[in-house]
């Protein structure tokens, strides 16, 4: 029975460090979500009540234009929080992602101190002692003033709670995670003439990956995981829906219909979310009432990125139309 009680206890300790009372709850998440023009499936409705409150990192896998940038944007978007965005690149150093010293505001003052230095060294006896004094100096030079916050600092020093998006971490380096790994474990971080800087609240943390490269089993142990796959037609006729409402429904499902045909023909970029997206929109812009071959050819591009996939698609037309149509009549 105290075991027990111990458990509920804990629970609702966990429930009330939750960071804002629109994450406290599943079903207001997702929904919350889908008022802002996302739509989340449960299982990421879940993840994103558990990080808040766990306080643990979000990392997301999936192919590019499936929603996982997107995610952190809308979430900070939902909870009316600062995002906070880090994107990762190859030769990412803690300069850049963690902080650096204003060398500038540095040597301006340092030239400025030059002209207070016989009065500051007034009355000293000998070298040690002027020596003593001087290093009192040095030590103002690496304060907080003189602190260039970056992102994962900037985060970390937000007092009413940010969103940090670390985007794309597979692109940088393998050392860049072991940077990370202090920052996510105790949302704290070690600046060697400072020490350690702990957060004065707790950030809302999303990892993407493109899985370009393997991450770390040490950074993935720290996160919890979520996988976004392309979608169901289902699910892209919502999405299509949500963010393109001016496009008439009448041609949305032969829409979403022919572009998920698309994604089985050997393609070196298949279309994703982000493109069917666009694509919607640019038939809205054009005043399209319906999905015309003529139409199509026109825009494939905004589809596809390589020319060998819009031959590939223009050779493979009448069928994939044929197809989408068809299916699209049998639906409504």
């Amino acid at each position: 029975m105290r075991l027990a009680a111990d458990a509920q206890t804990n629970r609702e300790a966990i429930l009330q460090d939750t960071k804002d009372p629109l994450l406290s709850d599943i079903s207001r998440i997702k929904n919350s979500l889908e008022d802002h023009g996302y739509i989340a499936t449960k299982r990421m409705a879940t993840v994103v009540y558990l990080a808040s409150a766990l306080n643990k990192p979000i990392l997301i896998e999936g192919p590019p234009g499936v929603g996982k940038t997107e995610l952190a944007k809308t979430c900070a978007s939902m909870v009316s929080g600062p995002l906070i965005r880090l994107q990762c690149y190859e030769g990412l150093d803690e300069s850049k992602a963690l902080y650096e010293w204003k060398y500038g505001k540095q040597l301006l003052y340092t030239q400025l101190l030059k002209t207070q230095l016989d009065q500051i060294l007034k009355g000293a006896s000998g070298l040690q002692e002027c020596m003593a004094r001087l290093h009192s100096f040095e030590d103002t030079f690496y304060s907080e003033p003189f602190l260039e916050a970056r992102p994962l600092l900037e985060a970390m020093n937000s007092k009413d709670g940010s969103v940090l998006l670390i985007d794309e971490v597979d692109k940088a380096d393998c050392e860049f995670e072991s940077l990370l790994l202090e920052v996510l474990s105790d949302f704290q971080i070690s600046i060697p003439e400072l020490g350690t800087i702990k957060a004065k609240s707790k950030p809302l943390v999303f990892l993407t990956s493109n899985n370009t490269r393997d991450l770390s089993d040490a950074l993935r142990r720290r996160c919890l995981y979520l996988h976004i796959p392309l979608p169901s037609i289902e699910l892209e006729e919502k999405i299509i829906n949500a963010r393109v409402p001016e496009l008439q429904s009448s041609i949305t499902n032969q829409l979403v219909r022919f572009v998920q045909a698309l994604r089985k023909l050997d393609l070196k970029k298949p279309p994703a979310i982000s493109e069917t997206v666009d694509w919607a929109s640019s038939l809205v812009l054009l005043h399209a009432s319906s999905l015309e071959p003529e139409l199509v050819k026109e825009t494939l591009n905004i589809l596809l990125k390589y020319e060998e996939d819009v031959v590939l698609a223009e050779h493979q037309m009448n069928g994939i139309m044929t197809a989408s149509v068809s299916h699209s009549n049998v639906s409504t």
